[in-house]
């Protein structure tokens, strides 16, 4: 199935957003791709500078956190990896970027789609309790890759598709997905250099924890190996962690699936 929307333009965007000294070096616009995520891995290995942007109006192989199927109808959504290199920032700090770029989507949605979006840690973006967006994100040696699905005008078909939403079904109308890409690009952008020019003080912990939906909540995490910790979501660490508490025992975790209990 096909949706009525045009397409995104390459040149359009590349007039919009490449720009010297800018983040954005390339951005590339395929009809269909297996995964973004995997070619732009692919690109790194092979020694890609950093700030290619792949987007897809189609992908026939798309994944989201623990393998799950992600796939949608062509020109349905919203669908891109960017190649980041973080020279200098600690390896330890990674975690963030996922999140980082959870708030520029967030951000982006709110100001170009004029919803309520907010933030399930560590990579989804809903609106109340439905999913609109979710971020991957992919190493290869010092490159991390980081993927976004966002819903448009219709939700993803197979597991993912659980609790879905779409910008449309949310009454958000019809919103360019051009506009919109070039708006997540711009807020990730912004948020990328501050904090690699200082991971500590670029004010970036602050914006997630005040979209975080998260914190405050009693939660179950199913971590990866099948151990499940179940506490209150105490906050986020100045590693991109959630901390949970359980009676008097603080635990941080790095990955998982969280489950709001209440």
């Amino acid at each position: 199935m096909e949706v009525d929307r045009p397409s995104l333009s390459a040149p359009g965007l590349v007039s919009e957003l490449v720009r010297p000294g800018g983040l954005w070096r390339d951005i590339t616009v395929v009809a269909e791709t297996g995964s973004t995520n995997t070619d732009l891995l692919q690109a790194a290995a092979a020694g890609a500078a950093e700030g290619a942007v792949l987007a897809a109006e189609a992908q026939t192989a798309g994944r989201g956190r623990m393998g799950r199927p992600w796939l949608s109808p062509p020109r349905a959504a919203v669908i891109f990896s960017v190649l980041l290199r973080p020279a200098g920032v600690p390896i330890g700090d990674w975690g963030w970027l996922p999140l980082l770029a959870g708030v520029a989507a967030a951000s982006a949605l709110r100001r170009v789609a004029a919803v309520e979006a907010v933030l399930k840690w560590p990579n989804d973006v809903l609106v109340g309790q439905r999913k609109l967006a979710g971020i991957l994100a992919e190493q290869s040696g010092n490159a991390i890759v980081v993927g976004m699905g966002i819903n448009v005008s219709a939700v993803p078909a197979g597991d993912a598709g659980a609790g879905a939403t779409s910008i449309e079904a949310e009454g958000a109308g019809r919103v360019a997905r051009e506009e919109l890409l070039a708006g997540v690009l711009r807020e990730l952008e912004d948020r990328y250099r501050r904090w690699t020019a200082d991971p500590d003080g670029s004010g970036v912990r602050q914006e997630y924890e005040s979209l975080c939906d998260t914190t405050g909540r009693t939660v179950r995490v199913e971590l990866p190996g099948g151990r499940v910790i179940t506490g209150t979501a105490a906050e986020i660490d100045s590693h991109g962690r959630l901390v949970l508490q359980a009676d008097a025992t603080l635990t941080a975790v790095s990955a998982g699936d969280v489950v709001y209990v209440r």
